[in-house]
């Protein structure tokens, strides 16, 4: 459950803030208790997902890190340009 829950919400959270929503991907790879998930954006959209200093980029890693912290779960986010 974690896996998906996790997923989505990453998914989710990026949408929201690119231009076009349906660009968005997020590839998720497990290994043991650790989760991987690889954001991909549209051409252009990048900048809005990472912002200034990295700060929109934190904000979803520590977002998406509570959404599968029931589980036990280490989720590491990686955005992929």
């Amino acid at each position: 459950m974690s896996l998906d829950k996790a997923q989505a919400v990453c998914e989710y959270l990026v949408q929201q803030l690119v231009d076009d929503p349906t660009a968005v991907g997020v590839a998720a790879t497990q290994t043991g208790s650790k989760l991987r998930l690889d954001v991909t954006v549209g051409e252009g959209d990048m900048g809005r997902v990472i912002g200034r200093r990295g700060r929109v980029a934190g904000a979803i890693r520590t977002v998406v890190r509570a959404a599968g912290y029931e589980e036990g779960t280490s989720i590491e986010v990686e955005f992929i340009d």
